[in-house]
């Protein structure tokens, strides 16, 4: 139990608990993304989301980093998710946005424009004029982590934004598409615990990889479908490449009738 819980108070944004207290109570994303904001309950990522923003990147001295947790972006009835890891340090912890910024961003919304799920090719800063349809991107750790690399216990702490922003667009939410492995061990709890049922065992990551959760009492069916993440590792080395994360894309936004 968190110390502010047992001491009968709501937890502050300082507090591990912050998550876990408020997010299940958000009423609307606008709400949700508003408290991930103001999250500090990881001193280790809070610690290094400030740093970054102090020292900065010799490109960017003239920024004022955001510094601050990404919240997603996308619109409320969006049919389709897109999750990744977690902000880049010079990109969503500078520029506000989530995969805004940076090379990995870069190439997935040329991606997604090629779809036309995004409304121009790059996204470079949170007043560009960048919209989506149909889609919102999100991720399962909010900051920023040194070497791009939460803990699983930060995983664990952001668990809650991710299952509170995955539950207010169930309604609509056909597809889900899961970009590297990280992003697809965060989902899976996520899903099951929101009421879809799993196969066992549990599907494997894979790029390419799709499965079909079926309707249950409360939830309706969902695709979820898996793609190498557009770190700069995986596509310079041609790992991922363009047409293969186009066609991950196409296929969810077919199956949620984007398309």
């Amino acid at each position: 139990m968190d110390g502010a819980e047992a001491a009968g108070r709501a937890p502050g944004a300082d507090d591990r608990g912050f998550p876990a207290h408020h997010a299940p109570g958000c009423g609307a994303l606008g709400e949700l993304d508003a408290l991930v904001t103001r999250c500090r309950a990881c001193p280790r990522l809070v610690a290094w989301r400030e740093e970054i923003a102090g020292t900065k990147r010799a490109a960017f001295q003239d920024w004022d980093y955001w510094a601050r947790p990404v919240p997603g972006f996308g619109p409320p009835d969006a049919t389709v998710a897109v999750v990744g890891l977690a902000p880049a340090a010079h990109g969503g912890n500078r520029t506000g946005r989530m995969f805004t910024g940076d090379a990995a961003g870069d190439f997935l919304f040329a991606a997604l424009h090629t779809v036309g799920l995004a409304s121009q090719p790059s996204s470079v800063h949170a007043e560009d004029g960048l919209t989506l349809r149909g889609v919102r991107l999100t991720s399962p750790v909010h900051c920023a982590p040194p070497a791009n690399r939460p803990t699983p216990r930060e995983r664990d702490n952001c668990r809650p934004w991710l299952a509170a922003e995955l539950d207010l667009l169930s309604p609509g939410l056909r597809a889900v598409v899961v970009l590297g492995g990280f992003g697809w061990q965060a989902v899976l709890p996520v899903l099951a615990e929101a009421g879809w049922r799993l196969p066992r065992p549990r599907p494997a990551f894979g790029h390419g990889a799709h499965v079909v959760l079926p309707a249950t009492e409360r939830r309706q069916e969902l695709h979820l479908l898996g793609s190498y993440h557009p770190s700069q590792r995986n596509t310079f080395t041609g790992r991922l490449t363009m047409p293969m994360l186009v066609d991950v894309l196409r296929k969810a936004a077919t199956t949620a009738a984007l398309l």
